[in-house]
Protein backbone atom coordinates (compact mmCIF):
# COMPACT_ATOMS: atom_id res chain seq x y z
CA UNK A 1 0.00 0.00 0.00
CA UNK A 2 1.63 3.12 -1.30
CA UNK A 3 -1.09 5.56 0.78
CA UNK A 4 -1.73 6.12 4.43
CA UNK A 5 -5.81 5.32 3.64
CA UNK A 6 -4.81 2.29 1.83
CA UNK A 7 -2.95 0.66 5.07
CA UNK A 8 -5.52 2.21 7.35
CA UNK A 9 -8.46 0.29 5.33
CA UNK A 10 -6.03 -3.05 5.55
CA UNK A 11 -5.38 -2.40 9.04
CA UNK A 12 -8.98 -2.18 9.65
CA UNK A 13 -9.88 -5.21 7.74
CA UNK A 14 -7.10 -7.01 9.33
CA UNK A 15 -8.28 -6.42 12.34
CA UNK A 16 -11.28 -6.83 11.81
CA UNK A 17 -10.67 -10.57 10.15
CA UNK A 18 -8.58 -11.78 13.31
CA UNK A 19 -11.27 -10.78 15.65
CA UNK A 20 -14.16 -12.36 13.06
CA UNK A 21 -11.71 -15.22 13.40
CA UNK A 22 -11.62 -15.63 16.62
CA UNK A 23 -14.81 -15.19 17.77
CA UNK A 24 -15.80 -17.99 15.42
CA UNK A 25 -12.70 -20.24 17.18
CA UNK A 26 -13.56 -19.50 20.50
CA UNK A 27 -17.15 -20.31 19.50
CA UNK A 28 -16.33 -23.60 18.09
CA UNK A 29 -14.33 -25.01 20.32
CA UNK A 30 -17.10 -23.46 23.07
CA UNK A 31 -19.48 -25.54 21.60
CA UNK A 32 -17.36 -28.64 20.29
CA UNK A 33 -16.45 -29.07 24.32
CA UNK A 34 -20.19 -28.57 25.38
CA UNK A 35 -21.44 -31.19 22.46
CA UNK A 36 -18.35 -33.64 23.21
CA UNK A 37 -18.88 -33.34 26.94
CA UNK A 38 -23.22 -33.90 26.18
CA UNK A 39 -22.04 -37.01 24.33
CA UNK A 40 -19.96 -38.07 27.01
CA UNK A 41 -22.47 -37.70 29.69
CA UNK A 42 -25.08 -39.48 27.30
CA UNK A 43 -23.05 -42.76 26.96
CA UNK A 44 -21.64 -43.00 30.80
CA UNK A 45 -25.52 -42.49 31.77
CA UNK A 46 -26.33 -45.26 29.56
CA UNK A 47 -23.60 -47.29 30.77
CA UNK A 48 -24.94 -46.83 34.52
CA UNK A 49 -28.31 -47.24 33.80
CA UNK A 50 -27.95 -50.48 32.12
CA UNK A 51 -25.94 -51.70 35.22
CA UNK A 52 -28.69 -50.32 37.46
CA UNK A 53 -31.31 -52.68 35.57
CA UNK A 54 -28.89 -55.46 35.62
CA UNK A 55 -28.03 -55.37 39.54
CA UNK A 56 -32.05 -54.44 40.35
CA UNK A 57 -32.95 -57.61 38.52
CA UNK A 58 -30.13 -59.68 39.88
CA UNK A 59 -30.62 -58.41 43.31
CA UNK A 60 -34.56 -59.39 43.86
CA UNK A 61 -33.48 -62.47 42.15
CA UNK A 62 -34.55 -62.80 38.99
CA UNK A 63 -33.34 -64.62 36.03
CA UNK A 64 -30.96 -62.82 33.60
CA UNK A 65 -29.06 -65.07 31.69
CA UNK A 66 -30.61 -67.93 29.54
CA UNK A 67 -29.46 -70.70 26.49
CA UNK A 68 -29.86 -69.30 22.98
CA UNK A 69 -31.03 -71.07 20.43
CA UNK A 70 -27.13 -72.09 19.28
CA UNK A 71 -26.70 -72.94 22.88
CA UNK A 72 -24.37 -69.62 24.25
CA UNK A 73 -25.58 -67.95 26.84
CA UNK A 74 -27.87 -64.78 26.22
CA UNK A 75 -30.15 -62.48 28.04
CA UNK A 76 -33.88 -63.05 29.16
CA UNK A 77 -35.64 -61.82 26.27
CA UNK A 78 -37.53 -59.81 28.84
CA UNK A 79 -34.52 -58.09 29.61
CA UNK A 80 -33.20 -57.71 26.25
CA UNK A 81 -36.15 -56.03 25.35
CA UNK A 82 -35.60 -53.22 28.06
CA UNK A 83 -32.33 -52.61 27.03
CA UNK A 84 -33.15 -52.25 23.02
CA UNK A 85 -34.60 -48.77 23.10
CA UNK A 86 -30.78 -47.41 24.25
CA UNK A 87 -29.68 -45.42 21.20
CA UNK A 88 -25.90 -46.34 20.07
CA UNK A 89 -23.63 -48.94 20.77
CA UNK A 90 -24.55 -51.01 23.65
CA UNK A 91 -22.50 -54.49 24.41
CA UNK A 92 -22.79 -56.88 27.51
CA UNK A 93 -19.95 -59.45 27.51
CA UNK A 94 -19.65 -62.58 29.70
CA UNK A 95 -17.60 -63.33 32.21
CA UNK A 96 -15.71 -65.54 30.50
CA UNK A 97 -14.71 -62.38 28.15
CA UNK A 98 -15.58 -65.17 24.70
CA UNK A 99 -19.19 -64.55 24.94
CA UNK A 100 -21.64 -61.33 24.30
CA UNK A 101 -25.01 -61.75 26.16
CA UNK A 102 -26.23 -58.27 24.31
CA UNK A 103 -25.46 -56.48 21.46
CA UNK A 104 -27.72 -52.98 20.15
CA UNK A 105 -28.93 -52.81 17.08
CA UNK A 106 -25.90 -50.67 15.84
CA UNK A 107 -23.88 -52.77 17.21
CA UNK A 108 -25.76 -55.75 15.01
CA UNK A 109 -26.02 -53.42 12.19
CA UNK A 110 -22.31 -53.30 11.27
CA UNK A 111 -20.30 -56.42 9.81
CA UNK A 112 -18.68 -59.66 12.19
CA UNK A 113 -15.65 -57.65 11.83
CA UNK A 114 -17.08 -54.41 13.46
CA UNK A 115 -18.56 -56.91 16.18
CA UNK A 116 -15.35 -58.30 16.79
CA UNK A 117 -13.93 -55.23 17.50
CA UNK A 118 -16.24 -53.48 19.60
CA UNK A 119 -16.12 -56.65 21.56
CA UNK A 120 -12.36 -55.97 21.95
CA UNK A 121 -12.92 -53.03 22.96
CA UNK A 122 -14.86 -54.33 25.70
CA UNK A 123 -12.56 -57.15 27.15
CA UNK A 124 -9.44 -54.89 26.91
CA UNK A 125 -10.27 -51.63 28.18
CA UNK A 126 -9.95 -51.97 31.67
CA UNK A 127 -10.87 -48.26 32.98
CA UNK A 128 -13.59 -47.82 34.44
CA UNK A 129 -15.03 -44.04 33.98
CA UNK A 130 -12.69 -43.13 30.85
CA UNK A 131 -14.32 -41.78 27.80
CA UNK A 132 -12.16 -43.09 25.01
CA UNK A 133 -12.43 -42.27 20.94
CA UNK A 134 -12.18 -45.14 18.99
CA UNK A 135 -11.94 -45.40 14.77
CA UNK A 136 -14.19 -49.01 13.65
CA UNK A 137 -11.98 -49.74 10.58
CA UNK A 138 -10.41 -47.84 8.63
CA UNK A 139 -13.41 -47.06 6.81
CA UNK A 140 -15.93 -47.15 9.94
CA UNK A 141 -17.22 -44.78 12.16
CA UNK A 142 -15.68 -43.15 14.94
CA UNK A 143 -16.88 -43.80 18.44
CA UNK A 144 -17.05 -42.15 22.00
CA UNK A 145 -17.34 -45.20 24.18
CA UNK A 146 -17.12 -46.38 28.25
CA UNK A 147 -16.66 -49.64 29.66
CA UNK A 148 -18.34 -50.26 33.08
CA UNK A 149 -17.88 -53.69 35.13
CA UNK A 150 -21.43 -55.33 34.91
CA UNK A 151 -23.33 -55.64 38.18
CA UNK A 152 -25.54 -58.61 37.06
CA UNK A 153 -23.69 -61.25 38.99
CA UNK A 154 -20.81 -63.83 38.05
CA UNK A 155 -22.05 -64.66 34.69
CA UNK A 156 -21.58 -61.11 33.45
CA UNK A 157 -18.08 -59.20 32.62
CA UNK A 158 -18.15 -55.83 31.28
CA UNK A 159 -20.87 -52.82 29.64
CA UNK A 160 -19.50 -51.08 26.82
CA UNK A 161 -21.72 -48.09 25.69
CA UNK A 162 -21.00 -46.21 23.02
CA UNK A 163 -22.34 -43.07 20.39
CA UNK A 164 -20.99 -42.15 16.73
CA UNK A 165 -19.41 -38.89 16.72
CA UNK A 166 -21.06 -38.24 13.24
CA UNK A 167 -24.30 -36.44 14.77
CA UNK A 168 -22.04 -34.32 17.19
CA UNK A 169 -19.77 -33.49 14.24
CA UNK A 170 -22.25 -32.22 11.86
CA UNK A 171 -23.98 -30.32 14.85
CA UNK A 172 -21.09 -28.02 14.71
CA UNK A 173 -20.62 -28.53 10.82
CA UNK A 174 -23.87 -26.65 11.00
CA UNK A 175 -22.40 -23.98 13.54
CA UNK A 176 -19.59 -23.32 11.07
CA UNK A 177 -21.60 -22.81 7.85
CA UNK A 178 -23.09 -19.48 8.60
CA UNK A 179 -19.99 -18.96 9.91
CA UNK A 180 -17.97 -19.36 6.83
CA UNK A 181 -21.20 -17.27 4.74
CA UNK A 182 -20.90 -14.23 7.39
CA UNK A 183 -17.43 -14.16 7.02
CA UNK A 184 -16.44 -13.26 3.69
CA UNK A 185 -19.73 -10.56 3.95
CA UNK A 186 -18.30 -9.01 7.40
CA UNK A 187 -14.89 -8.76 6.32
CA UNK A 188 -16.30 -6.82 2.76
CA UNK A 189 -18.27 -5.10 5.08
CA UNK A 190 -15.22 -3.91 7.38
CA UNK A 191 -13.20 -3.19 4.32
CA UNK A 192 -16.33 -0.89 3.21
CA UNK A 193 -16.53 0.74 6.05
CA UNK A 194 -12.40 0.80 6.88
CA UNK A 195 -12.36 2.60 3.41
CA UNK A 196 -15.16 5.35 4.66
CA UNK A 197 -13.14 6.09 7.71
CA UNK A 198 -9.73 6.41 6.87
CA UNK A 199 -11.05 8.91 4.41
CA UNK A 200 -12.65 10.72 6.83
CA UNK A 201 -9.74 10.49 9.08
CA UNK A 202 -7.16 11.15 6.19
CA UNK A 203 -8.93 14.07 4.23
CA UNK A 204 -8.06 16.91 6.18
CA UNK A 205 -3.98 16.05 5.02
CA UNK A 206 -5.59 15.89 1.48
CA UNK A 207 -6.65 19.31 2.05
CA UNK A 208 -3.78 20.49 3.66
CA UNK A 209 -1.25 18.48 1.35
CA UNK A 210 -3.05 20.16 -1.15
CA UNK A 211 -2.80 23.94 0.32
CA UNK A 212 0.62 23.18 0.68
CA UNK A 213 1.29 22.37 -2.50
CA UNK A 214 -0.06 25.77 -4.14
CA UNK A 215 2.03 27.40 -1.34
CA UNK A 216 5.38 25.56 -1.66
CA UNK A 217 6.23 27.96 -4.67
CA UNK A 218 7.68 30.76 -2.60
CA UNK A 219 5.75 33.20 -4.22
CA UNK A 220 2.64 32.06 -1.97
CA UNK A 221 3.80 32.25 1.61
CA UNK A 222 1.49 35.17 2.55
CA UNK A 223 -1.12 32.26 2.71
CA UNK A 224 -1.82 30.36 5.64
CA UNK A 225 -4.12 26.56 6.14
CA UNK A 226 -7.48 27.12 7.47
CA UNK A 227 -7.24 25.42 11.28
CA UNK A 228 -9.89 22.97 12.11
CA UNK A 229 -11.96 23.38 14.68
CA UNK A 230 -11.19 20.50 16.60
CA UNK A 231 -7.92 20.53 18.26
CA UNK A 232 -6.37 17.20 17.31
CA UNK A 233 -3.29 16.19 15.65
CA UNK A 234 -4.51 17.55 12.31
CA UNK A 235 -5.21 20.72 13.75
CA UNK A 236 -1.99 20.72 15.87
CA UNK A 237 -0.12 19.92 12.28
CA UNK A 238 -1.99 23.03 10.86
CA UNK A 239 -0.79 25.59 13.19
CA UNK A 240 2.55 24.41 13.10
CA UNK A 241 2.53 24.54 9.29
CA UNK A 242 1.31 27.89 9.42
CA UNK A 243 4.04 29.31 11.65
CA UNK A 244 6.57 27.48 9.49
CA UNK A 245 5.26 29.27 6.82
CA UNK A 246 5.12 32.79 8.78
CA UNK A 247 8.79 32.17 9.40
CA UNK A 248 9.39 31.23 6.37
CA UNK A 249 7.99 34.59 4.83
CA UNK A 250 9.98 36.81 6.79
CA UNK A 251 13.06 34.92 5.52
CA UNK A 252 11.98 35.24 1.89
CA UNK A 253 11.06 38.92 2.23
CA UNK A 254 14.04 39.67 4.06
CA UNK A 255 15.70 37.53 1.90
CA UNK A 256 14.10 39.04 -1.70
CA UNK A 257 14.48 42.41 -0.14
CA UNK A 258 18.31 42.09 0.25
CA UNK A 259 18.60 40.73 -3.23
CA UNK A 260 16.77 43.54 -4.68
CA UNK A 261 18.23 46.38 -2.40
CA UNK A 262 22.18 45.23 -2.89
CA UNK A 263 21.44 44.54 -7.11
CA UNK A 264 19.84 47.85 -7.20
CA UNK A 265 22.68 49.67 -5.62
CA UNK A 266 25.20 47.94 -7.58
CA UNK A 267 24.04 48.54 -10.70
CA UNK A 268 24.99 52.35 -10.28
CA UNK A 269 29.14 52.09 -9.17
CA UNK A 270 29.58 49.19 -11.72
CA UNK A 271 27.94 51.53 -14.60
CA UNK A 272 30.83 54.29 -13.32
CA UNK A 273 33.52 51.74 -13.00
CA UNK A 274 32.64 50.48 -16.67
CA UNK A 275 32.93 53.69 -17.77
CA UNK A 276 36.40 54.89 -16.18
CA UNK A 277 37.85 51.79 -17.34
CA UNK A 278 36.31 52.11 -21.25
CA UNK A 279 37.68 55.73 -21.00
CA UNK A 280 41.44 54.28 -19.57
CA UNK A 281 41.35 51.54 -22.34
CA UNK A 282 40.81 54.30 -24.78
CA UNK A 283 43.17 56.86 -23.88
CA UNK A 284 46.23 57.13 -26.20
CA UNK A 285 49.92 55.80 -25.38
CA UNK A 286 48.92 53.27 -22.87
CA UNK A 287 51.33 51.12 -21.58
CA UNK A 288 50.71 47.40 -23.10
CA UNK A 289 50.96 45.59 -19.42
CA UNK A 290 48.00 48.21 -17.92
CA UNK A 291 45.88 47.61 -21.23
CA UNK A 292 45.92 44.20 -20.76
CA UNK A 293 44.84 44.68 -17.03
CA UNK A 294 42.46 47.20 -17.98
CA UNK A 295 40.65 44.89 -20.08
CA UNK A 296 40.47 42.03 -18.01
CA UNK A 297 39.05 44.60 -15.57
CA UNK A 298 36.35 45.34 -17.99
CA UNK A 299 35.68 41.93 -18.48
CA UNK A 300 34.92 41.27 -14.76
CA UNK A 301 33.17 44.74 -14.57
CA UNK A 302 30.65 43.04 -17.80
CA UNK A 303 30.37 39.79 -15.85
CA UNK A 304 29.46 41.63 -12.93
CA UNK A 305 26.63 43.45 -14.55
CA UNK A 306 25.40 40.80 -15.98
CA UNK A 307 25.27 39.23 -12.85
CA UNK A 308 23.55 41.87 -10.97
CA UNK A 309 21.16 42.91 -13.84
CA UNK A 310 20.49 38.54 -13.52
CA UNK A 311 19.86 38.76 -9.64
CA UNK A 312 17.56 41.79 -10.29
CA UNK A 313 15.43 40.03 -12.52
CA UNK A 314 14.87 37.19 -10.30
CA UNK A 315 14.41 39.11 -7.46
CA UNK A 316 11.52 40.99 -9.04
CA UNK A 317 9.92 38.12 -10.57
CA UNK A 318 9.89 36.67 -6.83
CA UNK A 319 8.39 39.72 -5.61
CA UNK A 320 5.64 39.38 -8.88
CA UNK A 321 7.14 43.07 -9.93
CA UNK A 322 8.12 41.76 -13.47
CA UNK A 323 5.02 42.24 -15.89
CA UNK A 324 5.01 40.72 -19.31
CA UNK A 325 4.83 43.33 -21.79
CA UNK A 326 2.74 41.06 -23.70
CA UNK A 327 2.06 41.50 -27.98
CA UNK A 328 1.44 39.35 -30.63
CA UNK A 329 4.96 38.11 -32.05
CA UNK A 330 5.91 36.02 -35.31
CA UNK A 331 8.68 33.94 -33.86
CA UNK A 332 10.03 33.22 -37.15
CA UNK A 333 11.70 36.08 -37.42
CA UNK A 334 12.89 36.45 -33.57
CA UNK A 335 14.34 33.13 -34.39
CA UNK A 336 16.36 34.61 -37.21
CA UNK A 337 17.53 37.92 -35.31
CA UNK A 338 19.01 34.85 -32.68
CA UNK A 339 20.43 33.32 -35.53
CA UNK A 340 22.34 36.00 -36.76
CA UNK A 341 23.25 37.16 -33.09
CA UNK A 342 24.47 33.33 -32.39
CA UNK A 343 26.45 33.28 -35.72
CA UNK A 344 28.59 36.05 -34.28
CA UNK A 345 28.78 34.55 -31.03
CA UNK A 346 29.75 31.00 -33.07
CA UNK A 347 32.34 32.45 -35.66
CA UNK A 348 35.72 32.23 -33.35
CA UNK A 349 34.38 28.67 -32.57
CA UNK A 350 33.77 27.50 -36.10
CA UNK A 351 29.82 26.55 -34.34
CA UNK A 352 27.56 26.09 -37.37
CA UNK A 353 24.34 27.74 -36.27
CA UNK A 354 21.38 25.98 -37.81
CA UNK A 355 17.57 27.14 -38.14
CA UNK A 356 14.29 25.07 -38.73
CA UNK A 357 11.12 27.13 -38.83
CA UNK A 358 7.51 26.13 -40.46
CA UNK A 359 7.09 28.16 -43.64
CA UNK A 360 4.04 29.59 -42.21
CA UNK A 361 3.56 33.02 -39.82
CA UNK A 362 4.04 31.72 -35.78
CA UNK A 363 1.98 34.23 -34.56
CA UNK A 364 1.91 33.73 -30.09
CA UNK A 365 1.43 36.61 -27.85
CA UNK A 366 4.69 36.65 -25.70
CA UNK A 367 6.58 39.48 -24.11
CA UNK A 368 8.89 39.81 -26.92
CA UNK A 369 12.32 40.69 -25.06
CA UNK A 370 11.70 38.08 -22.25
CA UNK A 371 11.40 35.21 -24.76
CA UNK A 372 14.44 36.45 -26.76
CA UNK A 373 16.54 36.65 -23.88
CA UNK A 374 14.89 33.06 -23.19
CA UNK A 375 16.38 31.61 -26.58
CA UNK A 376 19.43 33.85 -26.82
CA UNK A 377 20.52 32.36 -23.11
CA UNK A 378 19.95 28.66 -24.78
CA UNK A 379 21.59 29.55 -27.78
CA UNK A 380 24.73 31.45 -25.74
CA UNK A 381 25.10 27.94 -23.73
CA UNK A 382 24.91 25.64 -26.70
CA UNK A 383 27.91 27.93 -28.39
CA UNK A 384 29.27 27.48 -24.85
CA UNK A 385 29.34 24.15 -24.48
CA UNK A 386 29.67 22.61 -28.33
CA UNK A 387 33.41 21.64 -29.19
CA UNK A 388 34.94 23.40 -32.93
CA UNK A 389 33.12 22.23 -35.60
CA UNK A 390 29.79 21.22 -33.76
CA UNK A 391 26.13 22.13 -34.75
CA UNK A 392 23.70 24.14 -32.68
CA UNK A 393 19.84 23.57 -33.98
CA UNK A 394 17.00 26.06 -33.52
CA UNK A 395 13.75 24.84 -34.31
CA UNK A 396 10.79 26.25 -33.98
CA UNK A 397 6.92 23.92 -34.81
CA UNK A 398 3.66 24.84 -34.60
CA UNK A 399 0.68 22.43 -32.89
CA UNK A 400 -3.15 23.40 -32.49
CA UNK A 401 -2.71 23.99 -28.42
CA UNK A 402 0.80 25.11 -28.32
CA UNK A 403 4.34 26.20 -29.49
CA UNK A 404 7.51 24.13 -29.24
CA UNK A 405 11.10 25.68 -29.44
CA UNK A 406 14.14 23.44 -28.88
CA UNK A 407 17.36 24.76 -28.91
CA UNK A 408 20.14 21.42 -29.44
CA UNK A 409 23.72 21.00 -30.26
CA UNK A 410 26.46 18.41 -30.86
CA UNK A 411 28.39 19.28 -27.41
CA UNK A 412 29.91 17.72 -24.97
CA UNK A 413 26.37 16.79 -22.97
CA UNK A 414 25.29 17.27 -19.17
CA UNK A 415 26.02 14.45 -16.62
CA UNK A 416 23.06 12.24 -15.12
CA UNK A 417 23.87 14.39 -11.62
CA UNK A 418 24.03 17.68 -12.78
CA UNK A 419 20.67 17.30 -14.91
CA UNK A 420 17.89 17.87 -12.02
CA UNK A 421 19.93 20.90 -10.42
CA UNK A 422 20.62 22.50 -13.77
CA UNK A 423 17.89 25.24 -13.64
CA UNK A 424 18.84 25.68 -9.61
CA UNK A 425 19.69 29.51 -8.62
CA UNK A 426 23.86 29.66 -9.04
CA UNK A 427 24.22 25.79 -9.66
CA UNK A 428 27.59 25.48 -12.33
CA UNK A 429 28.60 21.88 -13.53
CA UNK A 430 32.44 21.15 -13.87
CA UNK A 431 33.97 24.43 -15.02
CA UNK A 432 35.69 21.69 -17.72
CA UNK A 433 32.52 21.51 -19.59
CA UNK A 434 33.72 25.01 -21.02
CA UNK A 435 34.55 25.01 -24.49
CA UNK A 436 36.71 28.37 -23.65
CA UNK A 437 36.88 27.73 -19.48
CA UNK A 438 36.63 31.39 -19.74
CA UNK A 439 33.13 32.15 -19.41
CA UNK A 440 32.10 29.66 -16.99
CA UNK A 441 29.28 32.13 -16.02
CA UNK A 442 27.39 32.13 -12.70
CA UNK A 443 24.97 30.06 -12.55
CA UNK A 444 21.88 32.24 -13.54
CA UNK A 445 21.06 31.61 -17.23
CA UNK A 446 18.86 28.66 -16.99
CA UNK A 447 16.81 29.69 -13.82
CA UNK A 448 15.84 32.99 -15.77
CA UNK A 449 15.09 30.91 -18.29
CA UNK A 450 12.46 28.97 -16.60
CA UNK A 451 11.01 31.72 -14.77
CA UNK A 452 10.69 33.18 -18.74
CA UNK A 453 8.51 29.80 -19.79
CA UNK A 454 6.30 29.50 -16.60
CA UNK A 455 5.92 33.29 -16.64
CA UNK A 456 4.19 32.52 -19.95
CA UNK A 457 2.72 28.99 -18.70
CA UNK A 458 4.71 26.94 -20.36
CA UNK A 459 7.64 24.75 -19.39
CA UNK A 460 11.06 24.28 -20.06
CA UNK A 461 12.96 20.72 -20.14
CA UNK A 462 16.07 19.68 -21.33
CA UNK A 463 17.38 15.65 -22.58
CA UNK A 464 21.31 15.38 -22.53
CA UNK A 465 23.60 12.81 -22.86
CA UNK A 466 27.32 12.95 -22.13
CA UNK A 467 29.12 13.10 -25.65
CA UNK A 468 25.91 12.96 -27.46
CA UNK A 469 24.94 16.59 -27.11
CA UNK A 470 21.74 18.84 -25.52
CA UNK A 471 17.97 19.52 -26.45
CA UNK A 472 16.52 21.97 -24.50
CA UNK A 473 12.78 22.14 -25.25
CA UNK A 474 10.68 25.83 -24.77
CA UNK A 475 6.57 24.89 -24.49
CA UNK A 476 4.92 27.96 -25.22
CA UNK A 477 0.80 27.44 -24.50
CA UNK A 478 -1.17 29.58 -26.99
CA UNK A 479 -3.37 31.91 -24.95
CA UNK A 480 -2.70 33.49 -21.90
Amino acid sequence: MQTIRGRLTAWYATAMALTLTAFATIVYVQRRSTSYQELDQRIRTEADQTNGILSEIYGSGGQLVQRGANGAPELVQSVAATLEPVPGFLLITASDSTGILFASADVRAGTFATLEQIHRLARTDTANHAVRTARLLPDGPTIRYVVRSAEGGPRFGTVLAGADVASTEMGLQQVLTPIEFVFPFSLLVAWLLGSWIAHRAIDPLDQIITEVEEISDGRSLHRRLPQPMVRDEIGRLAETLNQMMGRLERSFVALRRFTADASHELKTPLTVLRAGVERAVTTPNVPQETLVVLEETLQEVNRMTELVDALLTLARADEGRAPLARELVDLRGMVHEIQETGELLAEPGEVQIEVDVPAAPVMLEVDRTRIRQLVMNLVTNAVKYTPAGGRVRISLAEEPQRVILAVSDTGIGIAPGDLPHIFDRFYRADIARTRTGERAGAGLGLAICRWIAEAHGGTIDVQSRPGRGTTFTVTLPRGR
